[in-house]
């Protein structure tokens, strides 16, 4: 077995990370193992021996797998074996891949895989915090021209204390919940939620993060050092030299179309509008070429366009002060919005801003209806959830809907993050928001929390503090860096930053920052960015707002209706009855739904239904079954069967006890039927229990005045 080379990262709380390679995946062009306790990550790094040329991005594939045997599990279903990502995998691998792709060369074209498994999980500590220092450490002993090393851990907050790399015990009871990516010198990549905490503090946190980065990546150095691993000269950074035909035709695409360009964006004109007319400008300049060099040269000749679009934005953004959709750097998009848009849902709006457009549903279920998550961290249930969708003619485009894509899910997660700590923990319903993107031009992630808050009130969820959301951009040069608030699409992918912040009036919930060049967002710009952004969240919530000041009182007339209570843990079967007769019956009686299931030692009842009267219907039966008599307690009771020493009375169906005839009345009676006939309803107050056989004893005279003695 080859020797293994580790290094050790020490934590203030006394526990330690260790990274390690040489023993396993050798045949990789790079391989490490991180551990933290028992929880191991195995980070595999493969490079393709070919530049591939026709593309304008880095083919970088991030896989992110957590196998069932690391925590000594079998795969449920049919088959037995790992299947297609969770969703939970499929956000581990976003979050790895904004990580590391800011730090590669700009024209780096290499197909490059990155493969994460999680090969053995302890529950004090969870993985997603140690998938950025794996990766980052396959990536930097491969010899690929790479930016770092850099790392990513998770940082919580408990009660003031913070938390690296925490367990999921743990992770419930933080105020602040981020995973956070670096290099030595800047803040990559930030993604997390928090329960309305303030600027200053989610900066403070940041500053956290970035001093356990730093040692992480000093680990990381010490490992390469140790083992002289030397940058292989194959995967050098080839930087693109075109010949010279292809240079005399890039400064002619330039000339003709530069002026152009800057004409048409002084224009200021809308999305659709302004695509068609790039496409003319180019259109134009391809039609004067012959057919031979227009096919030869069709994909250079986009890639050149797109660069000069993007010299003509950041020369109006950074020298003029101007935006292409003519506003100013702190201005928000004109902003609409409508509640109640779909009459026959349980709750809805419409929110528009600029150009991007969500239509939100609010949909109201029973326990029943929770989103069931099972994978190899965690088996829950969740009661709140949101769904994103991205369809193709909301960018005026077509494209094959093949499932969700890794986007979807993406944006889903970080607006549910966004909105889930305000939900009233005293909620009973199961609710699953939807939003669909009807328009899209930059930021529908943050117009899905605006629309979803909105739907929440117009359905009648006691939300008390609404969550507004905002996207956040940056542009610079050597002089000057000027901060964008509300950014539309082209200013998003010519643009250094994409940072959304959501938040209610006293805190931030959720964010989520991406930026595509290492070494620019230093502490006291991402202060800056983090109030500007409060700016822009407090004016679009005030204009929220004006559409619905607060919740409704009441849900919508065909909203479920949910009654929950206890009833003691020995009474569940009697509610069940034998094979489901009995809660069937009632549920077929009232035209109910009824849940029922054993929680903390007691058996916790669900009634779902749209009628109350129908539903008290079912509390009063199901109280019947399993009716327990209070000592002292008056019950009105019909009088059953009469006999020689008193009368039998029902207090509840079929719950029936004995009046003995001297507690009839006062006066001495010779025959019950003196003062009782059968079918008589009466009050009695139970006063006791006979010690042998625990029968209730009762009283009716108890309750009238005790007559004068004569």
């Amino acid at each position: 077995m080859p020797d293994t080379i580790k290094e050790t990262i020490s934590l203030e709380d006394g526990r330690s990370i260790i990274i390690e390679t040489g023993q396993i995946a050798r045949q990789a062009d790079g391989s490490a193992v991180v551990r933290m306790k028992n929880t191991v990550l195995l980070a595999t790094v493969v490079v393709s021996k070919d530049m591939k040329n026709d593309i304008n991005f880095l083919p970088l594939t991030v896989d992110y797998r957590e196998k069932y045997s690391s925590i000594g599990k079998i795969p449920g279903g049919y088959l037995k074996r790992e299947g297609k990502p969770s969703d939970e995998e499929i956000l581990i691998m976003r979050l790895v891949d904004r990580i590391l792709r800011p730090s590669f060369p700009e024209h780096f074209r290499y197909e490059i895989q990155v493969m994460i498994s999680l090969l053995s999980y302890d529950q004090t500590v969870l993985p997603d915090g140690l998938a950025g220092l794996v990766a980052s450490t396959a990536l930097f002993l491969s010899g690929i021209p790479f930016d770092g090393p850099i790392s990513g851990i998770r940082i919580i907050r408990v009660n003031g204390n913070f938390i690296i790399n925490p367990s999921l015990d743990q992770l419930k009871k933080a105020d602040i919940d981020l995973i956070v990516g670096a290099s030595n010198e800047a803040i990559i990549m930030i993604e997390g939620e928090m329960k309305e905490v303030p600027e200053n503090e989610l900066l403070y946190a940041i500053k956290k993060a970035h001093q356990a980065i730093k040692l992480q990546i000093k680990a990381q150095k010490r490992l390469v050092k140790e083992i002289f691993q030397k940058k292989n000269s194959f995967f050098e950074e080839k930087k693109k030299d075109y010949p010279l035909d292809k240079k005399i035709l890039k400064k002619k695409l330039f000339s003709f179309s530069y002026e152009k360009i800057y004409n048409l964006y002084k224009n200021f004109l809308d999305k659709k509008t302004r695509f068609y007319r790039e496409s003319i400008i180019l259109k134009n300049f391809k039609e004067k070429l012959s057919l031979e060099i227009r096919e030869k040269n069709d994909f250079f000749l986009d890639h050149c366009f797109e660069k000069i679009k993007k010299k003509v934005i950041q020369h109006m953004i950074l020298k003029e002060g101007l935006r292409i959709d003519g506003r100013k750097n702190k201005q928000i998009r004109s902003i609409s919005s409508i509640v109640d848009y779909l009459p026959g849902v349980h709750g809805s709006a419409l929110f528009s801003r600029g150009e991007t457009q969500s239509l939100t549903t609010i949909t109201l279920g029973s326990s029943s209806d929770a989103n069931k998550i099972d994978n190899v961290i965690m088996e829950d249930y969740e009661k709140f959830y949101l769904h994103y969708n991205f369809p193709p003619f909301s960018t005026g485009e077509i494209r094959q809907v093949r499932g969700i894509s890794r986007r979807e899910i993406g944006h889903g997660n970080l607006a549910q993050r966004a909105l889930k700590n305000v939900i009233p923990q005293k909620n009973p319903y199961t609710i699953r928001v939807v939003s669909d993107i009807l328009e899209s031009n930059g930021s529908s992630s943050m117009a899905t929390v605006c629309a979803a808050s909105l739907a929440l009130m117009d359905a009648g969820i006691a939300i008390e503090n609404p969550v507004s959301g905002i996207s956040m951009g940056l542009f610079s040069d050597k002089e000057k860096k000027v901060i964008l608030s509300d950014i539309i699409g082209d200013e998003d992918n010519f643009g250094i930053l994409d940072f959304k912040i959501a938040g209610t009036k006293r805190g931030i919930t959720a964010c989520q920052m991406d930026i595509k060049k290492n070494k620019v967002l230093t502490e006291n710009l991402l202060s800056k960015i983090l109030n500007q952004a409060l700016e822009g969240r407090i004016f679009i919530l005030n204009k929220m707002l004006e559409t619905l000041p607060k919740y409704r009182n009441q849900l919508k007339p065909n909203a479920p209706k949910i009654y929950t209570f206890n009833i003691p843990k020995n009474y569940i079967g009697s509610v069940i009855g034998p094979g489901g007769r009995v809660i069937q019956e009632i549920q077929f009686l009232t035209d109910t739904s009824i849940l029922i299931e054993e929680k903390e030692g007691m058996g916790f009842i669900e009634i779902i239904g749209k009628d109350i009267q129908k539903m008290r219907k079912a509390i009063d039966k199901i109280n019947e079954l399993i009716f327990i008599p209070e000592l002292g307690k008056v019950y009105k009771a019909k009088v059953k069967s009469i006999k020689d020493f008193g009368a039998f009375v029902e207090i509840s169906k079929g719950v029936e006890g004995l009046l003995h005839i001297s507690e009839i009345g006062w006066k001495r009676l010779n025959k019950v039927e003196d003062e009782l006939n059968i079918g008589d309803f009466i009050e009695v107050k139970l006063i006791g229990f006979d010690e042998k056989n625990k029968k209730m004893k009762l009283s009716r005279k108890i309750l009238f005045p005790r007559p004068k003695e004569s």
